[in-house]
């Protein structure tokens, strides 16, 4: 059974930093493309960050600069670095697991979630 299982949360204020991590168990991690995304309460899923099993990573614009997503294939681990925190970051995020290679952005293409954790920058 799949699992991919999120931490690293939390509250912090505006510029603040906080590094998010997925566990994953169940599959062979180097082999897929692993991706955060976030959503906000109102709003659709959006995705944040990607980095591929060869390690190629991408980014949306509103945080480029600020994130910085990684991973450490001996620990089935991925992680996303996000510093100098917005209000408007504020969502719940979530890891994602695929091996599609066609559209990283679309939710549709991921395979396996984990539950979530609760990110608030607050003003």
């Amino acid at each position: 059974q799949v699992q991919l299982v999120e931490s690293g949360g939390g509250l912090v204020q505006s510029g603040g930093s906080l590094r998010l991590s997925c566990a994953a168990s169940g599959l062979t991690f180097r082999n897929y493309n692993m991706a955060w995304f976030r959503q906000a309460p109102g709003k659709e899923r959006e995705w944040v960050a990607r980095i591929t099993s060869g390690g190629t990573t991408y980014y949306v614009d509103s945080v480029k600069g600020r994130f910085t997503i990684s991973r450490d294939n001996a620990k089935n681990t991925v992680y996303l670095a996000m510093n100098n925190l917005k209000p408007e970051d504020t969502a719940v995020y979530y890891c994602a697991a695929t091996r599609d290679y066609t559209s990283p952005r679309d939710v549709s293409k991921y395979d396996y979630w984990g539950q979530g954790t609760q990110v608030t920058a607050s003003s």
